[in-house]
């Protein structure tokens, strides 16, 4: 495991594999391998298996949460790595508070995509 991995682990709470958002939002494994290379989720290779796994805190419900793509687009578009945003979005922020994937997960994607614009500057 390198670095960063141990970091993201250790800020990321809980995963999901692939086929179990497929099973959460009643589509084959294919539409959310999809989304992934659509940039509207991560997925990073983890655990023993090196499976893709998702963070559950991207899934609210049946969708992904609101306001992340947008974000993870301005984010990849400044240069940032799938693992530096991952980074990013599990970080605490005080100035949130929180970190800027539970504001998302809380409908305050504004407030994260106005901070993820500040850091492209």
């Amino acid at each position: 495991m390198t670095e960063i991995d141990v970091k993201i682990d250790a800020l990321v709470p809980e995963w999901l594999h692939l086929p179990d958002i497929a099973e959460i939002f009643d589509v084959q494994v294919t539409r959310v391998r999809q989304l992934v290379k659509e940039g509207q989720l991560i997925a990073v290779r983890r655990g023993e298996n090196r499976a893709l796994q998702v963070p559950a805190a991207f899934i609210d419900g049946g969708k992904v949460v609101k306001g992340l793509a947008g974000t993870l687009t301005l984010l990849r578009d400044d240069g940032w790595s799938d693992e530096e945003m991952l980074e990013w979005l599990f970080t605490p922020d005080p100035s949130l508070p929180g970190t800027p994937a539970q504001a998302l997960s809380e409908n305050r994607g504004t407030e994260v995509k106005r901070r993820a614009q500040a850091l492209a500057v």
